[in-house]
């Protein structure tokens, strides 16, 4: 069955949160653009939408946690999230240094004189920053690296975004009745696109546009510049047989508006992207070692480097 295929730049404020959805038909799939909306039903809107059929939800926020973070006695990532509740401090960003500790690793909840990143290091018992990152935010290439996700602090922090997906999408659904897959942890993404099922998978739109060879110079933020790849992403698009609906050709011939979140919206078109072409052809699905991705879990398309 060809599964339907969504992307969703994730953020803190609902507000900055975009999808891009390609739903599947008999020559291939309609992409459309609009805003996630409420968390406790995006699951079974994408399931409806599917008609029963599988579901493949990418999703901009980090899945999986650092290798020197690792609290018994759970061997992988989705033992570790099934223990938590949605009240567990775990997900309390912690504001005073002293409160730290492996059942509050976040830090800190908002930026005030004399925060230092080494506070969190010490507390945590961890010797460096670069222990804090998992082996596929650790820089490839010229892709730099991505900030430590416990650190809470900057335009470029995951933490806050990470605690919201696993807090109010994640863990409410691996319990429920229709429990969702999350890749790599339970299998290759391909044998994870089964009837009735959502299997969810992190992404990087940076890492995604670097794979894609779009050749992008500027900024996401500018508009000019996001006008600038419009062509290339139709061409793949055309390669993909997926085909924008007058809405998002739209959006995409205009560089997705003047509008602050235009750079979340293209970010969902590029996740999305990438996440058809795997389904196209499942060699891009590249899983480091068990060892690695049972507990750290890994970026949808990024190859496999530790380097």
């Amino acid at each position: 069955m060809i599964p339907l295929v969504a992307h969703a730049d994730w953020s803190v404020a609902p507000a900055k949160r975009w999808m891009c959805v390609a739903t599947p038909h008999r020559l291939g799939w309609t992409v459309e653009i609009e805003k996630v909306g409420a968390l406790d039903t995006l699951l079974a809107r994408l399931r409806h939408r599917a008609d029963q059929g599988p579901v493949a939800l990418g999703v901009d926020a980090p899945i999986g946690l650092p290798a020197a973070y690792r609290p018994p006695p759970h061997e992988d990532f989705p033992s570790f999230l099934r223990a938590l509740t949605p009240g567990d401090p775990f997900f309390d960003v912690c504001d005073d240094p002293a409160d730290i500790s492996l059942a509050r690793p976040f830090y800190p909840r908002r930026s005030h004189a004399g925060v230092r990143r080494h506070e969190l290091l010490d507390r945590l018992g961890i010797e460096s920053g670069g222990q804090l990152l998992r082996q596929c935010e650790r820089k490839l290439g010229s892709q730099p690296a991505a900030s430590p996700m416990f650190w809470t602090l900057g335009a470029n922090q995951v933490g806050k975004g990470a605690i919201c997906l696993w807090r109010d999408l994640l863990l409410p659904a691996l319990d429920a009745v229709d429990p969702l897959a999350l890749w790599p942890f339970d299998g290759a993404f391909a044998d994870l696109m089964q009837a009735g099922r959502v299997a969810v998978a992190e992404t990087y739109p940076a890492n995604a546009m670097r794979q894609l060879d779009l050749g992008f110079k500027g900024s996401k933020r500018r508009q000019a510049d996001r006008r600038t790849v419009a062509a290339a992403l139709r061409a793949h698009l055309d390669t993909l047989e997926a085909e924008p609906d007058d809405k998002l050709a739209a959006k995409l011939d205009d560089g997705f508006g003047t509008a602050a979140d235009g750079e979340d919206q293209f970010d969902s078109l590029i996740g999305l992207v990438r996440m058809l072409q795997i389904v196209r052809n499942p060699a891009l699905d590249h899983r480091p070692d068990p060892a690695i991705s049972k507990w750290e879990g890994w970026i949808l398309g990024r190859p496999v480097s530790i380097s």
